[in-house]
């Protein structure tokens, strides 16, 4: 049996028991195992690893240890290029898109507010989540760490803040999400892409103030909800303003 010295590096630490965060970590090799599941076995998901060295050499997740060795674990890079390979993520995603958890579905409201392709629903279930992450090559966003622990899983990160806002600043700046924000084109019930509808088609679905203030509107092509910029939109605006959004 031989010994392996592991060390995580930055914010990677906060995953760890604190008894062993920002120390040298002796790992007994008893079994054959890749360092993605030794890793794991700390806690720490392989969504938030961004490099390994094993000695000086790069790794992948398949690296499997068998003799005596010093292992880093290196924190994804900030702001997080998911359109580049990389050794641990050899596919890159053609476009930034999310599966949002429950435990964070405010936030799914808040992206699809500033024009953010996200897969939302309360009902689906953590083998739901790592399918269409999987088949839509979607980024996994929770605060559930077993569920960034799934294997079908390549891009995800773990939502620190328990507040929207801030949540919302958060994965704007992991993944270097820049604007101009395509503000209310997405549906907030069902996700899709809003299409200009004439007043006079909608005029019976109208409400009396709403028919005499408001003459430009749009409509959701799968659930039919029809949206229109009132005074809440302003107050929206100003809300993401504070977070730093301004190029609308």
């Amino acid at each position: 049996m031989h010994d392996i010295n592991f060390f995580f590096s930055g914010e990677l630490n906060n995953f760890l028991h604190k008894s062993i965060r920002n120390k040298k970590i002796v790992y007994p090799l008893n079994r054959k195992a890749s360092v993605k599941d030794i890793i794991e076995s700390f806690g720490v998901p392989h969504t938030e690893v961004g490099r390994i060295l094993v000695g000086e050499n790069k790794v992948d997740f398949n690296f499997i240890p068998e003799t005596s060795e010093k292992i880093c674990i290196f924190p994804v890079a900030i702001p997080f290029d998911v359109k580049n390979p990389s050794l641990l993520r050899p596919e890159p995603l053609k476009h930034i898109s999310f599966v949002v958890d429950v435990n964070v579905g405010k936030l799914a409201i808040l992206l699809r507010l500033i024009g953010q392709d996200v897969l939302y629903s309360p009902m689906l279930s953590d083998r739901e989540m790592a399918f269409f992450a999987h088949e839509e090559k979607r980024i996994v966003l929770t605060r559930d760490l077993g569920l960034l622990k799934r294997k079908q899983i390549i891009f995800g990160r773990y939502i620190k803040s328990a507040f929207p806002d801030e949540q919302l600043t958060e994965v704007i700046r992991c993944f270097g999400i820049k604007g101009p924000y395509n503000m209310f084109s997405r549906c907030l019930r069902c996700n899709s892409n809003l299409k200009k509808v004439k007043k006079e088609d909608i005029l019976h679905r109208l409400k009396p103030k709403t028919k005499k203030y408001y003459n430009e509107f749009s409509i959701c092509p799968e659930c039919r909800r029809i949206y229109w910029q009132g005074s809440h939109c302003e107050k929206i605006k100003k809300r993401v303003e504070k977070i730093g959004i301004v190029k609308f």
